[in-house]
């Protein structure tokens, strides 16, 4: 079975600080990602965390890579499962007026069921997320179809 290495850019009307922060400010990824937060101190080897609303860690993971506003990796992993780890990984360009946006969510191990949430999630967050820094609300990313 082939590891899926999952890449979605996006372009979006915002500046790199504002991007990043969307990324790594609970206040802000509240706002796009269905009420959760990302919470760290961003550093290289700092641990990170995906609350749900009532702050139970959904995800969790190291910090492999910190570079704000321009780059930030990250092992990714549900707290009951830390052997289905993966990585993802956020480069922020700025063009003109806009930054693009290229989340890339790969080294999934065989079998991983990591791979098929995430598939499906990414398009939605992500979408939110351009949403969010364009018009200041978020998408309800858990809506049905």
């Amino acid at each position: 079975m082939k590891k899926p290495k999952l890449v979605y850019t996006s372009f979006i009307r915002s500046t790199p600080k504002k991007t990043w922060d969307a990324i790594s400010k609970p206040e802000f990824t509240r706002q796009y990602w269905g009420g959760m937060t990302n919470v760290s101190d961003w550093k290289k080897g700092s641990k990170w965390e995906h609350h749900n609303p009532e702050s139970e860690v959904w995800i969790t993971g190291k910090v492999v890579e910190s570079i704000p506003e321009k780059r930030l990796v990250l092992t990714w992993a549900d707290p009951d499962e830390l052997k289905d780890k993966s990585r993802v990984t956020f480069e922020i360009e700025p063009m003109e007026d806009m930054v693009c946006l290229t989340v890339t969510h790969d080294q999934f191990k065989e079998g991983s069921k990591m791979a098929g949430k995430v598939a499906w999630g990414w398009p939605r967050v992500l979408s939110s997320l351009k949403t969010f820094l364009e018009t200041g609300k978020g998408l309800n990313i858990f809506c049905k179809g």
